[in-house]
């Protein structure tokens, strides 16, 4: 008996991400000052000009908090998991992106993590976004 078999992909991807987003989105709400050598100094001053760095990481907090509860939510329809999936993948991407404007090759100490969150995200919106076309067909 294969006990994997229990185990379907979208549910591991859903609950991965949902906890990984649940412990940046609470310690970037409780500990913005410790998130802010993310974000390229350039980027900093754009928002500077609309926020206090520290109320926009806990903006971003909390953007990630209703992420993971989307992602745990079980009772979602896959029309709404898809593209929580799909704005999670445009986040990652760019981080990645903004992770190397300017170029800097300490970078790459970190981002590497960001590339499978990158895929995780997408591979989520993929199965849900068939889940959805089987929904709607049925």
């Amino acid at each position: 008996m294969n006990i994997f078999k229990k185990f379907k992909p979208e549910r591991v991807l859903r609950v991965c991400l949902g906890a990984m987003y649940l412990y940046s989105g609470i310690d970037l709400f409780r500990h913005p000052t410790a998130w802010q050598w993310a974000l390229p100094y350039w980027l900093k001053q754009i928002i500077l000009q609309f926020a206090d760095i520290n109320s926009y990481l806990r903006f971003q907090g909390i953007i990630e908090i209703i992420m993971a509860l989307s992602f745990l939510a079980w009772f979602l329809k896959p029309a709404i998991v898809k593209w929580v999936a799909f704005i999670s993948f445009i986040e990652m991407a760019v981080i990645l992106i903004l992770a190397f404007i300017p170029f800097r090759e300490a970078n790459f100490l970190i981002t590497f993590r960001d590339i499978g969150l990158l895929g995780a995200s997408f591979s989520l919106f993929l199965l849900m976004d068939k889940k959805d076309i089987q929904t709607a067909s049925s």
